[in-house]
C-alpha cells in the first residue's frame, strides 16, 4: 500500500502564519497559560517561543496570544478568541487532510507514480532543458566525478561534477536525479559519421520547431526514445544548417554545462 505523510502549512498572501509546530505552542499556552510552561511542553527555548508568538500576532494583524503583567514565568498568559478559532480550524483541517492522505494511500502505485510526476512538475529552475534519469554510473576522479544518467528513452547524459557533490546529492548507481543544460549551452550539428567532437554528450533527435527571434533562434529536438532539448542559436545557424521541423539534428554539449539535481 502506497504510504503518505503530509502537513498544513497556513499562508496568507506573501506571509507565512505557521504550521503543526506553532500550533501546538498556541494550544500548549490555552492549556498552560504560561509561555515558559508552554515552550518546556513543545521543546522549544522561551525565547523562540515569545519569537514564534510575535510573528504569528504579527502575520494576523491582531492578538493570538495576550501576556498579562508580571515578569519572566510570571504572569497570565491566555489566548484570544481569534487564537482559539484558529487552533479550532487547523484541528478541522488537519481531520479532513488525515482522511485525505488516507483516501490516497488506498489508491495504491498508479496513484504514487502520479504524485511523483506532481513532485516533479513542481520543481523551478530557469535553465531551459529539465531531464529526468538514473544514474547509470559514477566515476570518482582526482578533483570531479563522471555521472552518466540514464534517461527513460535509452539516451544517456554524462556531467562532471565534483566528489564533494556526488556526496552531498547522495548520487550512486539507480539513484533517480535530473539533469539541468542552458538552451544557450546546446549546440545544434549535423549527423555525420566522420565529425569529431570533444563533447561528451551528442543527442540525436529530430527538429520538432524552429522559433526564429531578432538574432537568435530556439530550436526545439525530439529526441529519440522520449524527451526534448532546447537549444539558442543564431538564425544564420539555423539557415546554414537548413534547420526545419523534421530534419535530424544532434542535441551537443559539454559535460561540464551538466548540472544535477535531486529532489
Amino acid at each position: 500500500m502506497l504510504e503518505l505523510e503530509g502537513a498544513i502549512w497556513f499562508r496568507s498572501g506573501s506571509r507565512d502564519w505557521g504550521g503543526k509546530d506553532r500550533i501546538a505552542l498556541l494550544a500548549a499556552i490555552g492549556e498552560h497559560g504560561s509561555i515558559t510552561a508552554a515552550a518546556r511542553a513543545v521543546g522549544i527555548s522561551y525565547k523562540a517561543a515569545w519569537d514564534a508568538i510575535d510573528a504569528m500576532n504579527n502575520s494576523a494583524g491582531e492578538p493570538l496570544v495576550v501576556r498579562a503583567a508580571g515578569g519572566k514565568g510570571g504572569g497570565g498568559t491566555h489566548l484570544t478568541e481569534r487564537g482559539q478559532q484558529l487552533i479550532r480550524t487547523y484541528r478541522a483541517l488537519e481531520d479532513e487532510h488525515r482522511r485525505f492522505v488516507a483516501h490516497l494511500g488506498r489508491l495504491g502505485e498508479a496513484a504514487a507514480d502520479d504524485l511523483h510526476l506532481i513532485r516533479r512538475f513542481m520543481i523551478k529552475t530557469s535553465a531551459r532543458n529539465k531531464l529526468f534519469g538514473h544514474v547509470a554510473s559514477v566515476h570518482g576522479g582526482a578533483v570531479n566525478d563522471e555521472v552518466t544518467l540514464a534517461l527513460p528513452g535509452g539516451q544517456k547524459i554524462v556531467a562532471t561534477i565534483t566528489h564533494e557533490s556526488v556526496e552531498t546529492l547522495e548520487l550512486k548507481q539507480g539513484a533517480e536525479a535530473f539533469a539541468l543544460v542552458k538552451a544557450s549551452s546546446v549546440l545544434i550539428g549535423l549527423p555525420d559519421p566522420a565529425a569529431r567532437l570533444s563533447a561528451r554528450n551528442q543527442l540525436p533527435g529530430v527538429v520538432s520547431r524552429v522559433v526564429p527571434g531578432a538574432v537568435n533562434a530556439e530550436v526545439v529536438l525530439d529526441l529519440d526514445g522520449g524527451g526534448t532539448v532546447a537549444a539558442i542559436i543564431t538564425n544564420g545557424s539555423v539557415d546554414e544548417l537548413g534547420l526545419a521541423p523534421g530534419v535530424r539534428a544532434l542535441a551537443i554539449f559539454k559535460a561540464s554545462s551538466v548540472i544535477l539535481g535531486v529532489s
